[in-house]
């Protein structure tokens, strides 16, 4: 199945690139395996050129008959989960990527529905947790959308906007020169170092066209922001980051002049799913985040327009700093 996956998907994306992406894996790793496949049926199944990846006749042939069976075997497994999860008692299955809203929003969840077995799942791809959502292995998946890169959404679920621009901070080192001032301009950082996840559906493409768009052309690394927080604390790197970011004494965390770099943050459901008190929950975990930050904090109340409802002081009770 794994394989017939795989042939599906460069089909359907017509890349390797974008079907590893969609995959999970290296753009390397496909390629090996679509080798092995095709070696084992001695003969090529796509043929490759500057445009993408296109069936050939055989291909073709393959893939009318690997679809059904992906399709079966999806539809099997998410039964088999469903009816699990009626076995072993109540259960939610959050999915998310990175943000500093989960802590709040997995105790508001439990509190809610209590005697349910909440679990998590981390993934810096959307697109994985989406997947993964479509296929039953996930109820819910809180994902954010980098503005102009839209994500491919599976047929089938529903979905509920947390905010609908949120503006992408900076990080940088405390004794960078721009870090003096309370909004940076893009131009104060063409000569450093930026560094960027390419994992992170979205990112890397966001990114590029923002600074090609500012006139600038920097040094670009790549790499997960765990090493990029040791890189930026050295003054070695800056990169983008979530505006709940909350400044460190090795670590800067300023705006972009014009919000240059955002996303959208979205709540997404298979449509069995309570999904408006998850999202109420969701909200509330996100302000009190939002206002935790003294950057972000700032932002709004200077005028920002994330969503209008952070602009409300998140109860005290709830989540302390």
């Amino acid at each position: 199945m794994r394989h017939l996956r795989a042939l599906c998907a460069i089909a359907d994306t017509g890349s390797l690139h974008k079907a590893a992406r969609q995959l999970g894996m290296s753009q390397p790793s496909l390629t090996t395996q679509l080798r092995r496949i095709e070696n084992a049926l001695g003969a090529e199944l796509f043929s490759r050129g500057r445009t993408g990846c296109r069936p050939t006749p055989l291909g073709r042939s393959v893939l009318s008959r690997a679809r059904p069976l992906v399709a079966d075997m999806a539809a099997l497994v998410t039964e088999t989960l469903a009816e699990a999860a009626r076995a072993d008692g109540p259960r939610l299955r959050v999915g998310s990527t990175a943000s500093r809203a989960l802590p709040g929003w997995l105790r508001r969840l439990r509190d809610r529905f209590p005697g349910t077995d909440v679990g998590l799942r981390v993934d810096v791809s959307a697109h994985a947790l989406l997947r993964e959502l479509a296929a039953g292995r996930l109820d819910v998946a809180f994902v954010h959308e980098v503005e102009g890169c839209p994500l491919r959404v599976p047929d089938g679920l529903v979905h509920r906007v947390l905010v609908a621009r949120e503006p992408q901070f900076v990080s940088l080192a405390p004794t960078h020169p721009a870090a003096a001032r309370t909004v940076v301009d893009l131009a104060d950082l063409a000569r450093d170092h930026w560094m960027v996840d390419p994992n992170v559906d979205g990112e890397w493409d966001g990114l590029r066209r923002v600074l090609a768009t500012a006139g600038i052309d920097p040094p670009l690394l790549h790499g997960d922001y765990h090493t990029a927080a040791s890189l930026i604390s050295l003054g070695e790197a800056v990169a983008p980051c979530q505006p709940t970011s909350v400044p460190r004494e090795d670590l800067a965390v300023r705006p972009l002049r014009g919000d240059p770099l955002a996303v959208r943050l979205l709540l997404y459901a298979r449509p069995a799913t309570p999904l408006d008190p998850l999202h109420a929950d969701l909200a509330a975990a996100y302000r009190e985040a939002a206002h935790r930050s003294p950057p972000y904090r700032a932002w709004l109340h200077a005028g920002g327009t994330a969503a209008p409802c952070l602009l409300q002081d998140p109860p005290v009770d709830r989540d302390p700093p």
